[in-house]
């Protein structure tokens, strides 16, 4: 339903319909400023990670919010640190689901194993420091049957409506989605050690919701597939990885394959390519 602006809050820009709120604000930067929000109840053509389409049937609370100044190179923490967003706000209003919540490095949170939202950032400055976009798209009310989605191009997903008998409204989600997120920037003020001092007041936390840690998992870096056991987040906030061999390696940014997520068979044949590809070349 359509909501006059004069209703609404002065940081939230209600948009009946658009391709993507990400999009939209790069695209209106010159009027946005930090803690506004771009919310549609209908995205056309929502983006993932790595340039996957991010699927928006209805029941899909998908927004973007502004955020500034911030350090470009802090993006992965800024990824962090929305996911955790996303938690924290899910149970603030859903006690019920208090500590359920999982974060599956680097950009999406789950429920019951099941990807529950999903975090894009995009920063819009070529500078040291710049605007950062953070496009989250949170499963409030969505069937999935009824929009056409299968379980593998859903990524096994789960709506809130699943599993509690009232979803929360709109615009309280979008109000402490937006609490945290300006928490997390905080953190991240130039001011600040920007190097460990936000991360380092995440981790604990970070690290206590990690869904991956001592699970078998394949990190695709685009170049390459790497397989062995998550062994947890980095004081830096990479992902860490111990290969067959023992040795531990850090990986910055990467697409998780893991048996819990993906089918059986999908994951073993991944796995054993990862492993061919892992052999020396003159062995």
């Amino acid at each position: 339903m359509a909501r006059s602006q004069s209703q609404l809050p002065e940081w939230l820009h209600w948009l009946d319909s658009c391709p993507s709120t990400n999009t939209w604000a790069i695209a209106h930067c010159f009027k946005l400023q930090h803690g506004d929000v771009v919310y549609t109840p209908h995205q056309t053509s929502g983006r993932g990670q790595y340039g996957r389409v991010w699927h928006s049937p209805p029941g899909v609370l998908t927004a973007s919010f502004v955020l500034e100044p911030i350090p470009v190179a802090q993006l992965p923490v800024i990824s962090l640190g929305a996911g955790l967003s996303v938690i924290y706000a899910v149970e603030d209003l859903l006690p019920a689901l208090q500590g359920t919540l999982r974060l599956k490095w680097s950009n999406d949170v789950l429920l019951n194993g099941c990807k529950l939202a999903g975090i894009l950032c995009e920063a819009t400055a070529n500078s040291n420091m710049g605007r950062v976009i953070v496009g989250i798209g949170l499963n409030c009310c969505v069937d999935f049957e009824q929009a056409g989605l299968d379980a593998d191009t859903i990524d096994q997903a789960i709506s809130l409506h699943q599993v509690i008998p009232i979803v929360p409204d709109t615009l309280l989600l979008l109000e402490r989605l937006r609490h945290y997120l300006l928490q997390t920037a905080g953190l991240l003020k130039p001011e600040h050690d920007t190097e460990s001092t936000g991360l380092t007041v995440l981790l604990p936390a970070l690290r206590n919701r990690d869904a991956l840690l001592g699970h078998l998992i394949c990190v695709d870096t685009g170049s390459e597939r790497v397989a062995g056991e998550a062994a947890g987040i980095s004081d830096r906030g990479h992902l860490l990885l111990q290969l067959p061999n023992g040795e531990v390696q850090s990986f910055v940014s990467g697409h998780i394959l893991w048996k819990e997520r993906e089918g059986r068979s999908s994951y073993e044949a991944t796995l054993l390519e990862a492993k061919v590809l892992a052999v020396p070349q003159d062995a």
